[in-house]
């Protein structure tokens, strides 16, 4: 017998429609007949259309067929090997608390400016924005308007609206790019020590990989001419994880080997907008006129990497072949974001907050570097600072790094290295200084130095 209420708000065909699932999975054999429609309406009062669409649902779903002139009949369904055990209990991750977190590339809550977004979203977000259309998949055209401007005034870079793709971060965008490119080329030279998220994007994307070491001007240009590829990935402005920066002579000469060779250099701006010793350096793309580089930039460092929001200028050449690719279809940034940040654009609050981004950091950068000279002295060498979010170092005594370590997690301060996210044989301790307030700088680096002369080799 089944129980159907007529009292509660479950539709009457939903509640028959159960009862008579679960029946069937517990005691139906395969081939076993359904009551008629007529009798279960009878039987419990129901109208015909009600028992119908419940049936009909069960023929949906499988776990009946009609058949004419023998009614409804039980299907195989296999229940048995789909017994699962389900755990309702919803468990909340656990998360490692940590006293000190010397995150290398995390903001402070308090640096995004919530208040002018909450009012932007707000005022531009209303009934006249059509959530009933996919956005534009290549971004909108008017915060690709914006963007553009930009990087024309900040950045001296040559571009217009329609060369500029809106990406859902760096990621996303390497992977839309690793797809462009894959009929003409098929290797990837790549710096060394360098971003090993760009090289895995290119891997997975079946490119061999050639390593290029890095020197005291960045990447060997006498090194890449003798690798047999005519496709590079550069991170000049700031090279991840070294900090180097590409003189002009050398980029002109990398200009010159991607014209030589018909290539492509595929320049990521890593860092330029947080630079606290010297202006920003101008883009490698500006001095480009041959339409020989791709330019990849996101407002992660500056503004927020949770926006999840990167941009790429392809070359005219490239963009032909986009134009024809389907990831140009949908859009991976949701329309409100792309509304409200190019909002935040044109109206003049980008500028400012990077201003106010730069002073902010300049001020934590030289707290970090400051205190680590006075808490590690001469048992240390900074490998580069200046820039970013982080202050590189590596000891100039013998230091035991796993017990290092282990103190690290003891005390609950989360320390990172460079290897783990650039590969390569070079290594150092990226000393993150955006995710504190100013005055919690010299006691991080207190309890960090604490542990650190504990892991002193005798």
């Amino acid at each position: 017998m089944y129980i159907i209420n007529q009292l509660i708000k479950i539709p009457l065909h939903i509640q028959l429609f159960e009862q008579v699932k679960k029946d069937i999975i517990e005691n139906y054999n395969v081939g076993d007949k359904l009551a008629s429609i007529r009798k279960v309406a009878s039987l419990y009062n129901l109208s015909r259309t009600t028992v119908e669409s419940a049936y009909s649902q069960l023929v949906v779903e499988g776990y009946i067929e009609s058949y004419p002139k023998k009614g409804y009949i039980v299907e195989d369904i296999n229940t048995s090997s789909f017994q699962t055990t389900i755990n309702l209990d919803n468990q909340k991750e656990e998360k490692e608390t940590w006293l000190y977190d010397f995150n290398p590339v995390g903001l402070s809550k308090n640096t995004f400016p919530i208040k002018i977004w909450k009012r932007l979203f707000n005022k531009y977000i209303d009934e006249d924005t059509d959530f009933g259309l996919y956005p534009n998949g290549q971004g909108e055209e008017g915060l690709r308007i914006e963007i553009a401007k930009y990087l024309s005034k900040l950045r001296g870079v040559n571009c217009h609206a329609h060369q500029i793709i809106i990406g859902c971060g760096f990621t996303n965008s390497m992977e839309i790019l690793a797809k462009l490119l894959s009929n003409k080329y098929n290797t990837l030279s790549i710096e060394n020590p360098g971003y090993l998220i760009a090289l895995n994007v290119f891997k997975s994307n079946n490119y061999n990989i050639k390593k290029i070491k890095i020197d005291k001007n960045g990447i060997s240009i006498r090194d890449l001419e003798k690798q047999n590829s005519s496709l590079v990935y550069l991170t000049p402005s700031h090279q991840y994880p070294t900090g180097v920066t590409i003189p002009i002579s050398n980029r002109y000469k990398l200009l010159a080997w991607a014209e030589k060779n018909n290539g492509l250099i595929i320049e990521d701006d890593y860092d330029s907008e947080l630079n606290y010793e010297n202006r920003p350096i101008p883009s490698l793309q500006g001095l480009d006129k041959g339409g020989r580089v791709v330019y990849i930039g996101t407002f992660a460092k500056s503004l927020s990497p949770s926006l999840r929001i990167s941009y790429m200028v392809l070359p005219e050449q490239i963009l032909e072949v986009y134009n024809k690719c389907d990831a140009k279809i949908f859009s991976t940034v949701p329309l409100m974001m792309q509304i409200t940040l190019e909002k935040f654009l044109s109206e003049g609050h980008w500028e400012k907050h990077l201003r106010k981004i730069r002073t902010t950091n300049r001020k934590k950068h030289n707290l970090m570097k400051y205190f680590l000279i006075e808490k590690l002295g001469d048992s240390m060498k900074i490998e580069s600072q200046g820039a970013g979010l982080s202050i590189l170092i590596n000891p100039y005594i013998n230091i035991d790094i796993k017990k290092l370590k282990y103190l690290a997690k003891k005390e609950r301060i989360k320390i990172y290295f460079v290897k783990k996210v650039s590969g390569g044989d070079w290594d150092a301790l990226r000393m993150g200084f955006g995710l504190f307030n100013d005055e919690e700088i010299e006691l991080a680096v207190e309890m960090f130095s604490r542990i650190w002369h504990k892991s002193i080799k005798a």
